[in-house]
């Protein structure tokens, strides 16, 4: 007797890497998404785990973790609590299932030394008291 072979995509896959290995639902929007947070190595900032990324970048799992009402992309809320290009960051990035239609603009940062664009969502910066963002390469003149 013939092996049935499944259907194509009769398996469940992650939502943000199309992987059908250890799935589960997010609490946040009941997607499926990779079950790995268990290889994330903690104080790496690696950004290699599906659940940690949908967990820790997006303003879904934040309006979740809060506790605030309705839908994460019409909530004030979430909105006020963070600087509009975190929020648009947060609200847009590749770890959403669902983005944020139409997000608001905003004057990105730059650097207070020599005004290069800092994108604060992938680091390299540091906060100077009386400067504000400095870019990582303005943060290191002096110390080599």
């Amino acid at each position: 007797m013939a092996k049935k072979t499944p259907k194509r995509g009769s398996r469940p896959r992650c939502g943000l890497c199309g992987k059908t290995g250890k799935l589960t639902k997010t609490p946040c929007c009941d997607h499926w998404i990779c079950d790995d947070s268990d290889t994330y190595v903690l104080f790496s900032y690696a950004r290699n785990s599906c659940w940690r990324n949908h967990d820790r970048y997006t303003i879904c799992a934040y309006h979740y973790h809060e506790g605030h009402t309705g839908s994460w992309q019409t909530c004030q809320r979430c909105r006020e609590s963070f600087d509009t290009e975190d929020y648009v960051d947060m609200a847009t990035n590749e770890y959403n299932f669902e983005k944020l239609p139409n997000p608001p603009s905003y004057e990105p940062t730059k650097c207070a030394e020599c005004g290069q664009v800092i994108i604060r969502a992938h680091g390299g910066y540091s906060i100077v008291p009386n400067k504000g963002y400095v870019c990582g390469t303005c943060s290191l003149k002096g110390l080599l």
